[in-house]
């Protein structure tokens, strides 16, 4: 769940983090409402989920009211990258000496902790890590173990940030850190992170994901009501199906997230591209899979559907019949391939072929079902 840059700060601000301070607004008169509160000048900011507002007219500094309500004028309704702004962040201008960048996310490769912290912020990391890598200081925390202060301090040092900064930035990282751990957040990113003339620091901006798997222990029900999503994406929410859209010809269905992006990976691998990535969780009964296959039909780039399913709890014979059942209640307009393995494959498999046809196919193997639904995309 990805948050709003207003949404990080208030996320941000629950942990003690400094931001500057502010307030959200739908209209015109709202954001001048907003800015004569501040105090000015204040900067009219674009409430989007992607990147490059400052460069696409997003993002303004106003001196006084007339530029306030000018400025929100022009920002409401502006079109991002395919993002229509319907909302504005309003906050008081902040006087900067240094834009520095810091991150917490997980490498999963090294099950760990990642945090990236560089004297080069205000741009983007991806730059920076293209043009001069080692600008960037990385650490690795053992998430059992925790970050301490010492470590920190080291790691302010070997990025570089000017002495000034470096109080305030371990206060902050170590604040940074516990919002990223207790919030159950998959990235929390400043950029940037400043450096004030009086020698302050604190987060001029805030870039939030939150694991959606934690959802249970908070409310984020504030959250959720603000979510973009697209009409697939939606109709998957409805159904309580995991769903992300992508933009190929292969719809993919599978149980289990890990097992849904190797079905991914593997369709690229074989020169497909995937339509979407779809996991239904430990379950494959006739309801779930109809409700999966209903969405990935009402996506007309999709020329071909992979269900990719393996048999664990929910037995191979019971996959194989939920499908079934879910195909006579769903009229599907592309042709299908199958991969059924695990507890009792051999059981489903069977049942599946009895209703095989030129456009319902079982394949014993995941590669063997990718290269057969990628050749049929392709026709």
């Amino acid at each position: 769940m990805d948050l709003f840059e207003y949404q990080g700060k208030q996320f941000f601000g629950s942990f003690g983090i400094a931001v500057s301070p502010g307030e959200v607004a739908d209209t015109v008169d709202d954001a001048v409402a907003a800015a004569d509160r501040l105090g000015y000048p204040v900067v009219v900011k674009a409430q989007v989920q992607v990147g490059g507002r400052g460069k696409a007219g997003g993002v303004k500094l106003a001196a006084d009211t007339d530029e306030a309500r000018t400025h929100a004028g022009d920002i409401l309704g502006l079109d991002i990258k395919g993002h229509v702004v319907k909302r504005l962040w309003i906050e008081k201008a902040s006087d900067i000496a240094e834009e520095y960048y810091a991150s917490f996310t997980l490498d999963r490769a090294a099950k760990k902790h990642l945090g990236m912290l560089s004297a080069q912020g205000g741009v983007e990391i991806e730059t920076v890590a293209e043009s001069d890598p080692d600008a960037i200081a990385k650490i690795w925390i053992d998430p059992a173990k925790g970050l301490d202060d010492a470590t920190l301090r080291d790691w302010v040092t070997a990025a570089k940030l000017n002495p000034q900064a470096t109080e305030g930035a371990v206060e902050l990282l170590g604040k940074l850190y516990t919002a990223f751990v207790d919030g159950d957040a998959d990235l929390c990113e400043v950029n940037p992170l400043i450096l004030t003339p009086e020698g302050r620091v604190h987060a001029l901006d805030a870039k939030v994901t939150l694991d959606d798997n934690a959802r249970f222990r908070h409310d984020w029900d504030e959250y959720e009501a603000t979510q973009t999503r697209d009409e697939r994406e939606e109709a998957a929410h409805a159904k309580g199906l995991q769903y992300v859209g992508l933009d190929g010809e292969v719809g993919v269905i599978a149980n289990g997230a890990g097992l849904a992006m190797s079905t991914v990976d593997i369709v690229n691998q074989v020169g497909g591209s995937p339509a979407n990535f779809l996991d239904i969780g430990g379950g494959a009964n006739a309801e779930v899979m109809a409700g999966a296959l209903e969405v990935i039909n009402n996506d007309p780039k999709v020329k071909a559907i992979f269900i990719n399913i393996f048999g664990g709890i929910t037995k191979g014979e019971e996959v194989a019949n939920g499908i079934v059942t879910a195909l006579g209640r769903v009229q599907i307009d592309s042709p299908i391939v199958i991969r059924l393995d695990g507890t009792n494959a051999e059981q489903g498999r069977e049942i599946l072929s009895r209703h095989e046809s030129e456009t319902l196919i079982s394949r014993p193997t995941m590669l063997d079902a990718a290269r057969t639904v990628v050749e049929l995309a392709k026709r």
